[in-house]
């Protein structure tokens, strides 16, 4: 990192809408605070089977209030997440490994199309409601994403590789070991330790450890 700057980890899944508002948060503070953040694909089926997490919506009162909450952060972040009770089926229903994996191939290919593919992902999946799990999918976001079809199917190809595989596992372990039981995962290393913070709602409090000042008049 440059001189004096702290590191900020973002590891995420592409299925949960608090990491894509807790994404498009840092996105925005990394060029207030003085940060590098690094995103870090990760499985959130993985963590949540090794944690013995289970889904908020499994228990109906909690579902019932996570619609409400979805729909107030999306507006005051302005991010477009469009949420109904349907959507937790869907989830249920969808593995985003197929969409980690790729998006863990650009990581190890092409790092500086991470931000914008990984928010192609959420855009279709959280905003448009459309399969992000079919190889064409697939293919269809990472053009939106700008990536040439040549690095979309080498990318593609990838998916199938140990090497992928083994990465992303142990970006997942790695989340685990930081203590994450769910997603995002947000570790800020500083002062020569790890800080981890749950879900998208404790960034002020990420602020104020590391020291930045959160504009509270910043209406985004």
């Amino acid at each position: 990192g440059r001189m004096g700057r702290t590191l900020v980890e973002l590891f995420y899944d592409v299925i949960s809408p608090y990491s894509w508002l807790g994404f498009e948060v840092l996105c925005r503070y990394q060029h207030i605070w003085n940060i590098d953040l690094r995103f870090r694909p990760a499985f959130l089926g993985g963590i949540m089977q090794q944690t013995g997490n289970k889904p908020p919506a499994m228990l109906p009162k909690r579902g019932e209030y996570m619609l409400k909450d979805i729909k107030r952060m999306a507006k005051f972040y302005q991010v477009p997440v469009r949420i109904s009770g349907d959507d937790f089926q869907r989830i249920f229903d969808t593995s985003s490994l197929p969409a980690m994996r790729f998006i863990t191939a650009i990581d190890m290919t092409s790092t500086q199309y991470l931000e914008p593919l990984s928010r192609e992902f959420w855009m279709h999946f959280w905003s448009q409601h459309e399969d992000i799990s079919q190889p064409e999918n697939i293919m269809a976001i990472a053009r939106q994403a700008g990536l040439s079809s040549e690095l979309s199917q080498k990318a593609l190809e990838m998916i199938s590789t140990p090497t992928v595989k083994d990465r992303l596992k142990e970006t997942t372990a790695e989340a685990m070991k930081y203590g994450a039981f769910g997603m995002p995962a947000v570790v800020a290393h500083y002062n020569g330790e790890p800080h981890l913070f749950f879900g998208s709602d404790r960034l002020e409090l990420l602020g104020n450890v590391i020291g930045e000042c959160l504009v509270t008049s910043l209406c985004f």
